[in-house]
């Protein structure tokens, strides 16, 4: 039987969502501890991958066992074997054809900054003192909705067939010293967000005009965009599902 697993998890102690040799990622620790308390071999196929550093505030995976599991009672099991940085919400069975990844509609990060030094978020959050403009940023937000391939915000040598991607949104908001940027898109390039804010930043601090950011998409070149901004800022907040409910949060 296949069941789909929510959960969220604080990356900064792990080396991003998917297992890699002799470095410590969420996926290892999930399958871990749902192998030793299923007392069977567990892999997990995540909905999507976040770098070394990057957070979730929700993510889903898929995995397959004989077992008939009652979520309350297996979710309750599974979070008092799982560290503090770990957190399940539900498990929950789907069709045998149900895939974590391929079946996602949308995806949704958000990237976290404060302009005002503050000891209590800078572990989830960039610290970032020069003023920026703002009105400029979510004008060039707009021009995103223009494009659909964005080889320019890419990991170089990355292994994907196709650099397009289509965003359905994307801005700026503050609250308090807080900025907030918002984007969703049915898929993600490897480090595309963080360039994306890192581009953005330029703008804000009148390095580069609002019209250069077509200039910039046009070119495909990573090399024109901007800086990648750190990891610790970004959250992926929600992955959609055309036959998923969403849990009633707290």
């Amino acid at each position: 039987m296949r069941y789909f697993i929510e959960f969220a998890y604080n990356g900064k102690n792990f080396h991003g969502f998917q297992s890699q040799p002799d470095a410590a990622s969420v996926q290892e620790t999930l399958e871990k501890a749902l192998s030793t308390l299923f007392r069977e071999t567990i892999a997990i196929v995540g909905a999507g991958r976040t770098d070394s550093g990057v957070h979730a505030k929700q993510m889903y995976a898929h995995f397959e066992t004989e077992l008939e599991l009652d979520s309350d009672y297996w979710s309750h099991k599974l979070n008092s074997f799982l560290p503090p940085s770990i957190v399940v919400y539900r498990i929950f069975k789907v069709a045998e054809d149900a895939h974590a990844r391929f079946d996602a509609s949308s995806r949704t990060y958000e990237y976290y900054m404060h302009t005002f030094k503050d000891a209590f978020i800078t572990d989830g959050s960039w610290y970032h003192s020069h003023q920026l403009d703002m009105d400029k940023m979510n004008e060039a937000c707009k021009i995103l909705f223009e494009y659909i391939d964005f080889e320019c915000f890419s990991k170089v040598h990355t292994d994907v067939n196709t650099f397009n991607c289509k965003i359905s949104e994307a801005h700026w908001k503050q609250s308090g010293n807080q900025l907030i940027f918002t984007i969703t898109a049915d898929r993600f390039l490897r480090n595309m967000v963080r360039a994306i804010v890192g581009t953005m930043v330029n703008i804000g601090l009148g390095k580069i005009e609002v019209a250069d950011l077509r200039t910039i998409i046009e070119s495909k070149n990573r090399g024109k965009a901007g800086f990648s901004v750190p990891a610790h800022g970004l959250y992926l907040v929600n992955v959609a599902y055309p036959y998923i409910k969403e849990r009633e949060k707290n």
